[in-house]
């Protein structure tokens, strides 16, 4: 009987190559003039950094090991709804595709979190299941009847939603990633740390957060969101700053996973105030998109490829590059601004730097898969 596969094996290298691809092509699409490819164009590319990018490194990072009768079939479908979504974003099966891989997923990742007992610790499984289902209502605002329309939110409401939605999945999921690690690393130093899942702030973020995914919805409710967004700003940044990280200076791969955190507190300021002026938050929407998840996803990639195939952290030069790398590509597209596309240069050298970082990763994700494939020889 074959052994379980570890799905990150699988889902993270198509994530980098999908992350590398996306983002040039979407630039190319309107640039060039030629429309293609046109699942990439308006709401297109956001799509397949929620519902295509986020989502496989959600299922690489939650399924753990799988037997290929679960994986194949849920893999396959995710290369094909990317291909249909990309090629013919129109046609009905493209349509259905990316919702059925995002319900497959929550079918096969929600239940791995039941088994929790305290609520905030069974959370992760109803926040999956939450950012899967807007796959289906992205799809259920752009298909319905224009009679309909006006009684539903538009696809970018749904896609303003989805961002504060993964805003919060990875507020919670990074937290409980960095808190043990970092206090793991304290403890060998001889030096406590009393303040690790800080359990208020968390459950505090855990009652703002959620509200904000569904007053996004409704453009009256704007002044609101984003009031609640600066305060988990507040609360992110508080949470960073009694982790105590300035004695972890010999852990590069921990300070970056910290920067990716305050990431998620500078998106979520700058969204909310952009929100109580009345502003476009699209610029500052990308700080979530492309430095936050950005950087949190590389190193939660490097992180456990290193672990798995070598028992050791990422080097330095590795987790600080792809940092550096990130943190360039968000102010390239901060410099763009809300009419984005009157500055292909910045949008350009943005797209490189974010293609630039994943391609490393790529790399050392083949890489490191074979090492550890040898190894077991």
């Amino acid at each position: 009987m074959a052994k379980p596969f570890h799905s990150f094996w699988l889902f993270f290298p198509a994530a980098a190559i999908w992350a590398i691809m996306v983002v040039p092509l979407s630039i190319h699409a309107v640039l060039s003039g030629s429309g293609w490819p046109p699942g990439l164009l308006g709401p297109g590319h956001g799509h397949e950094l929620i519902f295509g990018f986020a989502l496989a490194l959600i299922a690489g990072y939650t399924l753990g090991p799988q037997p290929w009768r679960v994986l194949a079939p849920l893999f396959l479908l995710w290369l094909v709804a990317r291909l249909c979504w990309t090629l013919a974003p129109d046609s009905l099966i493209s349509q259905l595709l990316s919702p059925a891989f995002a319900l497959l997923l929550a079918r096969y990742a929600v239940p791995r979190f039941r088994a929790a007992k305290k609520w905030r610790n069974r959370i992760a499984g109803p926040l999956i299941l939450a950012l899967c289902l807007l796959s289906v209502v992205f799809w259920i605002a752009a298909e319905a009847p224009a009679n309909l329309k006006l009684l539903l939110p538009d696809t970018r409401r749904v896609m303003l939603a989805a961002i504060v939605g993964l805003l919060l999945l990875m507020t919670f999921m990074g937290g409980r990633i960095i808190a043990p690690a970092v206090a793991g690393t304290l403890e060998k130093r001889g030096i406590p740390l009393q303040a690790r899942v800080q359990p208020r702030i968390e459950g505090s973020l855990l009652v703002i957060l959620p509200a904000a995914v569904i007053l996004a919805f409704m453009p009256v409710a704007d002044p609101v969101t984003g009031f609640l967004l600066v305060l988990a700003a507040i609360l992110i940044l508080t949470r960073t700053a009694r982790w105590k990280l300035w004695h972890c200076m010999k852990r590069p791969d921990l300070l970056v996973l910290a920067l990716g955190y305050i990431w998620l507190a500078v998106g979520a300021g700058i969204t909310g105030v952009r929100l109580l002026q009345a502003a476009d938050p699209l610029p500052a929407l990308h700080v979530i998109t492309i430095g936050a998840l950005g950087t949190l996803s590389i190193s939660v990639m490097l992180r456990l490829a290193w672990q798995r195939a070598r028992r050791a952290f990422p080097p330095a030069w590795q987790v600080l590059g792809t940092a550096g790398a990130i943190a360039m590509a968000v102010l390239a597209r901060l410099h763009a601004g809300s009419i984005p596309f009157a500055h292909p240069a910045a949008l350009w050298i943005s797209a490189l730097c974010w293609s630039m970082a994943y391609g490393l990763v790529a790399i050392q994700l083949v890489a490191l898969f074979r090492h550890s494939q040898q190894r077991r020889k």
